[in-house]
């Protein structure tokens, strides 16, 4: 008898049952059964499948769907595996999974669990990179207007490249037969997953230092890898890479490849090379042309100035043919001429005095005593006329005037605000200066009222109407007493 059966026993007397030999299993037993059978079955699979969809859940568990022409799967990334994916999914890319089948008992449903993913081929990656740029470049990271200007004379070139490899061995030599000056080279691979997130470092890592810091700050950064195939230079098109390109404040020069390859770097970096010694060429000038130059300079600057001397000098000649041949000719008629007219001086002089002294003795025959005595004489006369009528008057004119000026004086009195009349009062801070605007008056201020007889303290309330003033009850006369009634005292 089977393990699993059992015997259901009735009453004592009915007939026992006949046992099952295919008892019933439970929806969970037969949907463990199968997962354990499909992970012992299909324990490894690579497939190959174009992804529909993709959820990135926030536990960080990727979750997809991949399917060809005719069929599809579901598939999980689990969180830890998602980090060391060759490529990241996104819809519409065909790749290479590698993972095993199992099953998800919750819905009856089978998927495969995938631990590695890679591209299925060039098309599928030029694919992803043209997303990724279209993507990049609608932030601006392609803008001509954010890249930074080489540096004509760098003192430092820093390198982010293979040690080992011929690149780094092409650039050290094209930079010292043409321009030698200090090179900084950060070692990284350049090829494989760790690639990017290395040579990413390194860019950080450079702008990270200080012009004085113990190791001086490159002016000029070169990335550099040789060529290679798609899947070779794929890490040079990684997203997070160019973004650190593109975050850089020293300018970036891009070597990745030959003149023919293309990579994400080259369009954010500062410059493109073809090649890496291209790019030695594009860092650095070259010293003996510089040298040629200073000296080309120098002797065009030496002609010039002897030119110039003698274009000088021969003009000083054209114009020295027009002087006399001893320089005490040159002053002889200004001296002669200033003699003659310190000659002529004195007699001038004294043709003047004598021209203006007959002039003023023409002129003063007319101002004698008669005429003085004329004109003070009409001025005395005038002057008695106007006394004769002006004298008599001039009481009654003092009178009136000294009337208006008492009313002006009785008026200004009244309106002194000095000295307030009854009814009115003046309003002073606690300086003593008048106050003559309600915005001045701000509530709680502490005031005095300056009225006719005397001053009060008051304080500034907040602008409500004050309650009525009570008025004074009248006294109450007594009644007279009713007619006819004495008064009993």
């Amino acid at each position: 008898m089977s393990d699993d059966s059992y015997v259901f026993e009735g009453p004592a007397d009915e007939p026992a049952a006949p046992r099952d030999n295919n008892p019933p299993l439970s929806i969970s037993e037969l949907s463990f059964a199968l997962k354990r059978t499909l992970e012992a079955r299909f324990g490894h699979v690579r497939l190959r499948g174009e992804i529909s969809k993709v959820n990135r859940h926030a536990s960080g568990h990727i979750y997809l769907t991949l399917k060809d022409d005719k069929s599809a799967i579901d598939g999980v990334v689990w969180k830890g595996a998602s980090r060391g994916l060759g490529i990241q999914p996104e819809p519409g890319l065909e790749v290479i999974v590698t993972g095993k089948i199992t099953s998800y008992p919750a819905r009856s449903s089978y998927q495969i669990v995938i631990e590695s993913m890679e591209a299925a081929g060039a098309g599928a990656l030029l694919a992803q990179l043209e997303r990724l740029k279209t993507k990049l470049k609608d932030e601006g990271l392609f803008a001509p207007e954010r890249k930074q200007p080489i540096p004509g004379f760098p003192a430092v070139v820093g390198v982010i490249t293979s040690p080992t490899g011929a690149v780094i061995r092409d650039i050290l030599h094209r930079i010292a037969e043409r321009w030698p000056c200090h090179v900084i080279v950060w070692p990284c691979v350049v090829q494989g997953d760790a690639a990017a997130a290395q040579v990413a470092n390194a860019i950080r890592g450079f702008d990270a230092m200080t012009p004085d810091g113990p190791i001086p700050r490159p002016d000029v950064v070169i990335v550099a890898r040789g060529g290679g195939s798609v899947e070779d230079l794929w890490a040079f098109n990684d997203e997070a890479l160019a973004r650190a390109v593109a975050a850089a404040r020293i300018p970036i020069i891009s070597a990745v490849g030959h003149e023919t390859d293309t990579t994400l770097i080259d369009f954010v970096s500062d410059r493109r090379a073809p090649t890496p010694t291209g790019a030695a060429e594009v860092a650095t000038p070259v010293l003996a042309d510089l040298r040629y130059t200073l000296a080309d300079l120098d002797r065009r600057l030496t002609g010039a100035g002897g030119r110039l001397i003698e274009e000088r000098r021969i003009r000083l000649r054209a114009v020295a043919r027009g002087l006399p041949a001893r320089p005490e000719d040159l002053l002889a008629l200004p001296r002669q001429r200033l003699d003659h007219a310190a000659s002529r001086l004195g007699s001038g002089l004294q043709r003047g005095i004598d021209r203006q002294t007959a002039r003023f003795a023409g002129v003063s025959g007319r101002f004698g005593r008669v005429l003085l005595d004329r004109v003070i004489e009409r001025r005395t006369d005038r002057l008695s006329a106007v006394g004769t009528r002006l004298i008599p008057t001039l009481p009654r004119r003092l009178d009136q005037a000294g009337v208006a000026l008492s009313a002006l004086t009785r008026a200004l009195a009244s309106l002194d605000p000095g000295k307030p009349k009854p009814g009115f009062a003046r309003v002073e801070d606690g300086d003593g200066q008048w106050l003559t605007s309600a915005t001045a008056l701000s509530p709680g201020l502490g005031v005095r009222l300056v009225l006719a007889d005397g001053s009060r303290g008051a304080h500034i309330d907040d602008g409500a109407e004050p309650p009525p003033r009570p008025r004074p009850t009248p006294a109450r006369r007594p009644k007279d007493p009713p007619p006819g009634q004495g008064d009993l005292f």
